[in-house]
């Protein structure tokens, strides 16, 4: 059976965040660290293909349980989703041919790093473009298929990664930078028509802040996500024939990381959900 785990669900920072003093980092527990957003899929032959390359990769392969890895599939070059392209080289993994599924621009920034460059040199990595609409196979049951979306496109362009299986289909959307951007780009006038049209059954979506308060004298221009506020509101309640939606990529700031928050709460009573660390979804 074909399935995806969710293996982080924190923004690039992780939690606790490196630097921060405040009270959501201070005095956690190990149960209470959080991941950057990444995605394990498991295919009908029990083959594992990683979406993000984040630094957690040690613990997030033993919450995956070690799969035969086949795969690395970037979605953009933000930090936190890439900073573990190493780990797979000579010094750790001994990686051997991996292939990296990755956006042109995404690749030409892989070609000229040269820590990662030497990689695909010595065989740790081979590339394979993914292009916004194409689906590539990754194995006979289990499908991948690229979503350009607007995101802050310092280094490559960003896409979310539609994972279809027999069954179902899960959508992996943890960066992009405003609904409306996003919505206008596929010319829909909805999220759930958005969804609709993309036809999956769960949504793994940006919930980076809950509100702007979190961003504390930035402006929401220099770190652009939809609040997870903003994004209930256009949902409101889930009702018959709704795709589960899931909000991932949670900044350290982010009250949804307190389940007895008032905040993931409303969430939960409006019927959709917050993302754990191992959960998973059949497809």
């Amino acid at each position: 059976m074909a399935t995806v785990t969710l293996l982080g669900t924190a923004q690039d920072g992780g939690r606790p965040q490196p630097g921060c003093r405040r009270t959501c980092c201070a005095n956690l527990g190990p149960n209470d660290v959080r991941h950057p957003v990444s995605l394990g899929i498991t295919d009908e032959r029990g083959q594992g293909h990683l979406i993000e390359a984040s630094r957690a990769l040690g613990e997030q392969l033993s919450i995956w349980g070690h799969p035969s890895l086949k795969s690395v599939i970037l979605t953009h070059a933000h930090f936190g989703h890439v900073d573990g392209l190493g780990l797979f080289g000579r010094e750790t993994l001994n990686a051997r041919g991996l292939v990296l599924y990755a956006s042109n621009s995404m690749l030409s920034l892989v070609q000229d790093t040269p820590h990662w460059a030497m990689m695909v040199e010595q065989g740790v990595f081979s590339t394979n473009s993914v292009i916004s609409g194409n689906v590539h196979s990754l194995s006979p049951e289990v499908s991948l298929e690229p979503v350009e979306v607007p995101h802050r496109a310092e280094l490559s362009d960003m896409h979310a990664f539609i994972v279809r299986g027999p069954n179902r289909a899960v959508l992996f959307l943890p960066d992009h930078d405003r609904w409306d951007d996003t919505l206008n780009l596929h010319q829909a006038s909805t999220i759930r028509s958005w969804l609709t049209s993309l036809r999956v059954d769960v949504a793994l979506v940006d919930g980076t802040f809950w509100n702007t308060n979190e961003l504390q004298g930035r402006r929401q221009e220099e770190v652009p996500h939809p609040t997870v506020s903003e994004t209930l509101e256009r949902l409101g309640p889930r009702v018959d024939g709704d795709p589960e939606i899931v909000f991932i990529h949670l900044n350290h700031t982010n009250p949804l990381h307190d389940v007895s928050s008032a905040e993931h709460q409303a969430v939960i009573d409006m019927g959709w959900a917050v993302g754990e660390q191992g959960m998973n979804f059949t497809l």
